[in-house]
């Protein structure tokens, strides 16, 4: 018989007493919480407060756990991925070397066409398993809500395998997985000097369908002077609203493309890479509320010299992101922990600013409300470590692995 409750006595499925909370739930720093209590129920956070507090109240819970000071952080959340893809580029990163640029190397017909020769060769079992390697090394360490795009298909039956393997990763890890569609990443070669025709065909044929299979959580577009236009990218946002999609933009990444404004205009969720973004587009995305998304991984791996504008980011109080891009070509990393250290020593991110850029930030990056953050109501995704202080995670690299992952319901 279950045992009843008085309304007052607090029943939950597990609690952490004393442990040391980054909570992120400050704008103006950390939110650190030291010596403190938290409870689970139902795959949310159902209680936050002092072991002073506790002792007032009634509780039970199926799980005591002495926390004996680790430290708990929300799941990490990694916004910007390209990690389902067939294939490597490793001899683009010896031609780079050799002094070749990623724009040469593309209009040689490398770079994104090349991934998507070996994508399209692939079958979706094996994409799928030479893809789960790379998220079960970001789960590894702490992300329990992971993006991933297409874009390596450029076609639509491949466009569609890509997203399948992506939700099937999901299915496999347990990780929340955010599925964008990228079908407008590059030129396919069957379109060839048509490229107004490839983008009618991404919004009247692609994008439809995609819709309609319900795999794609989201629409994104590479809006450059190596991919597609101002007036492009805005004809596919104008057809992924009509289907009620989520909008993000590659921006500004290597010229200044507007795509601050046109996020800005558009209703995009975040703006990404951004090293070349004007004033006016910094702006408009402060105004529009548009999330700046940091890449430091392809920024090393080309070893640009073009910084993104951080202390203007600063100055106008735009949420700052940062994510791997774990990608083939120009940032095959699949280690958030590492774009953290990047962030902070190549683009002079705080500490704050980089572990916010990986929870909180990343969150707003991907349209969630509900995680990110250490508060009661929030999902109970959960990283918990071991450490002396979480400036730890972005300051020693290969060092730090969670004790123990929490996936909320």
């Amino acid at each position: 018989m279950k045992a009843h409750h008085p309304p007052s006595e607090q029943s939950w499925d597990r609690i952490w007493i004393g442990a040391h909370l980054l909570t992120v739930d400050d704008p103006h720093g950390s939110g650190e919480r030291l010596d403190t209590v938290l409870a689970i129920k139902d795959g949310r956070i159902a209680w936050l407060g002092s072991r002073e507090d506790l002792a007032a109240i009634r509780w039970s819970a199926r799980t005591v756990t002495d926390a004996q000071g680790l430290w708990i952080t929300p799941g990490l959340i990694e916004c910007h991925t390209h990690l389902v893809y067939g294939g490597d580029r490793s001899n683009e990163f010896a031609a780079r070397l050799r002094g070749a640029t990623y724009e040469e190397i593309a209009r040689a017909g490398g770079g994104i066409v090349s991934t998507m020769r070996a994508t399209r060769a692939a079958s979706e079992d094996e994409l799928f398993e030479q893809s789960l390697p790379r998220a079960a090394a970001l789960a590894a360490e702490g992300v329990t809500t992971l993006e991933i795009k297409s874009g390596y298909g450029l076609d639509l039956p491949n466009e569609l395998k890509m997203l399948r393997v992506a939700r099937r990763i999901g299915e496999r890890t347990g990780l929340t997985v955010i599925k964008t569609f990228l079908g407008a990443h590059a030129l396919p070669p069957e379109f060839a000097g048509r490229q107004d025709e490839y983008v009618t065909h991404v919004c009247k044929d692609m994008l439809p369908a995609v819709a309609e299979s319900k795999l794609a959580d989201a629409v994104d577009v590479f809006c450059e002077r190596i991919a597609f236009t101002e007036a492009q990218t805005r004809r596919v946002f104008d057809q992924a609203r009509r289907y009620g999609l989520p909008l993000r933009l590659h921006a500004d990444q290597l010229s200044d493309g507007s795509g601050g404004i046109i996020a800005a205009d558009c209703g995009a969720l975040s703006a990404d890479h951004l090293e070349y973004a004007s004033p006016r587009s910094l702006q408009r995305m402060a105004e529009q509320g548009v999330v700046a998304g940091l890449l430091p991984g392809a920024f090393y791996y080309l070893r640009e010299t073009k910084y993104p504008p951080i202390e203007r980011l600063r100055e106008l109080q735009i949420a700052m992101a940062v994510s791997t891009d774990c990608n083939p070509g120009t940032s095959p990393i699949a280690s958030l922990l590492a774009a953290m250290n990047m962030a902070c020593v190549i683009f002079r991110l705080t500490a704050t600013e980089a572990l916010r850029g990986v929870t909180v930030n990343a969150a707003r990056a991907l349209g969630l409300s509900d995680r990110g953050v250490l508060r009661v109501g929030a999902r109970a995704d959960l990283a918990i470590w071991r450490l002396r202080h979480p400036e730890q995670l972005c300051a020693e690299l290969g060092v730090h692995r969670p004790l123990e992952v929490v996936l909320g319901a």
